[in-house]
């Protein structure tokens, strides 16, 4: 009954749109490319080479870095960063605050002080991804982070660098997933879990 309701409830009440068309206040380089329908809400920054799929809607003061990538259908509330080079595939929903490529937490002694270890790889969102408010995935020091199709992640959880997580997997509120972890499909995290 719970699944016929959520599909009933999707229909009847589809989510009011983020954005319609792009905000005259929107900074958009002249080499992003949108495709059809695309919508990009006030103050919104999109660089040099990113490229957008049909019917995204950018949220208000959202960043999108040079060359990431956004596939069709996505929403992105207002104040989504995406670092340079992010790559977004269809129908992935982020919500404000979400951070999508920052570094990774990643350093190296060097005598008494700690030398910053390259943070140069890629982070990659499936299908279908859902990314809570204030969650934080960290790019791939020289790898890729993958957040695979279908995988749901709370409010207030970290991924770090290197890290899969596979698909379907639903992650709950203030979870931690330390770098390099390895998580299967269909996985699910209670809130305040840490995985190392």
């Amino acid at each position: 009954p719970k699944l016929a309701f959520a599909r009933a409830a999707a229909w009847l009440l589809p989510p009011a749109p983020i954005a319609t068309g792009v905000h005259p206040t929107a900074v958009i380089a002249p080499t992003a490319q949108f495709a059809a329908g695309v919508a990009v809400g006030p103050y919104a920054v999109i660089e040099d080479g990113v490229m957008i799929g049909e019917r995204t809607q950018i949220g208000a003061f959202c960043f999108i870095g040079r060359d990431a990538r956004l596939g069709e259908e996505c929403r992105l509330y207002p104040r989504v960063t995406l670092y340079a080079g992010a790559r977004v595939a269809n129908r992935v929903i982020l919500h404000s605050g979400a951070v999508i490529g920052s570094d990774g937490f990643g350093y190296v002694a060097d005598g008494g002080k700690r030398l910053k270890f390259p943070q140069v790889g890629e982070v990659v969102l499936g299908d279908d991804v859902e990314i809570g408010a204030n969650t934080t995935i960290d790019r791939g020091s020289l790898e890729r982070t993958e957040i695979h199709a279908g995988a749901k992640l709370d409010n207030l959880v970290h991924i770090a660098h290197n890290v899969r997580v596979g698909e379907n997997t639903v992650i709950a509120a203030q979870t931690g997933i330390s770098g390099s972890a390895i998580i299967g499909r269909d996985v699910a995290f209670g809130g305040q879990a840490g995985l190392g």
